[in-house]
C-alpha cells in the first residue's frame, strides 16, 4: 500500500490491513506464518522551516500482529515466535535534509525515515518494524545442543558416536592463554 502526503492533507489515513504470508521478504531465515495484521493511521505532519519551506513528513502509528518462524540458531530446527508490537515512525522526504559536507544529527533525527518521490510503502516500514522487533537470535530452546559439528546429526534428538576431534597441534600453544574472564 502506497501512502502519499497528498492523501493525508484533509485527515489522517486509517489503516486496516492484512498482510498475507510472502508478500513481504524479511530474511532468508524468517518466514511469516499467519497473515500479519496493520492497524492503525497515517497522518501528515506539516514542518515549516523559514518563511517558505514545509517539509510534509508522515507519521505512522500502527499495531502489527501475526506469527513467524525462524531457524534455531544452534539446531536449525523452525521456532515459531509471536509478534505483538506498536510501531510509532516518522517518514520524511529524501533528499530534504542533505546539505553539504558533514554535519552532526540530533537523537530525534536518528528516529526519522525517509521516503521516495512516489511516497511510503507500507511494506517496507513494516518490513523494518518486523526485523528489529524480532530476536535476532533465536532458540529452540534454552538448553539447545544443537548440531554435531562432525556428522550434522541434531543433539537434541539422538546422540553420535563421533569422538572429539583433537584439537590442531600448531594451535595448542594457544590453549594456554588466558583471554581474561574465562573461569
Amino acid at each position: 500500500m502506497l501512502i502519499t502526503p497528498s492523501q493525508l492533507v484533509d485527515e489522517p489515513l486509517p489503516l486496516d490491513e492484512s498482510i498475507p504470508e510472502g508478500i513481504i521478504d524479511y530474511a532468508p531465515d524468517i518466514r511469516q506464518t499467519r497473515p500479519l495484521k496493520v492497524v492503525g493511521k497515517a497522518e501528515l505532519i506539516l514542518e515549516h522551516r523559514g518563511p517558505k519551506e514545509i517539509v510534509e513528513d508522515i507519521r505512522l502509528r500502527a499495531h502489527l500482529h501475526s506469527r513467524f518462524q525462524q531457524l534455531c540458531a544452534r539446531c536449525l530446527d523452525p521456532v515459531t515466535q509471536p509478534l505483538d508490537t506498536d510501531m510509532d515512525l516518522i517518514f520524511r522526504p529524501s533528499g530534504v535534509d542533505d546539505e553539504a559536507g558533514e554535519r552532526a544529527i540530533s537523537e530525534d533525527e536518528t528516529e526519522i525515515g525517509y521516503y521516495g518521490s512516489s511516497g511510503l510503502l507500507l511494506e517496507d516500514a513494516v518490513r523494518e518494524q518486523v526485523l528489529l522487533t524480532l530476536p535476532g537470535r533465536m532458540l529452540c530452546q534454552p538448553d539447545c545442543k544443537g548440531l554435531c559439528p562432525h556428522c550434522g546429526i541434531n543433539r537434541n534428538l539422538a546422540t553420535c558416536e563421533c569422538a572429539e576431534k583433537p584439537m590442531d597441534p600448531r594451535l595448542a600453544a594457544l590453549a594456554g592463554i588466558d583471554v581474561g574472564g574465562k573461569a
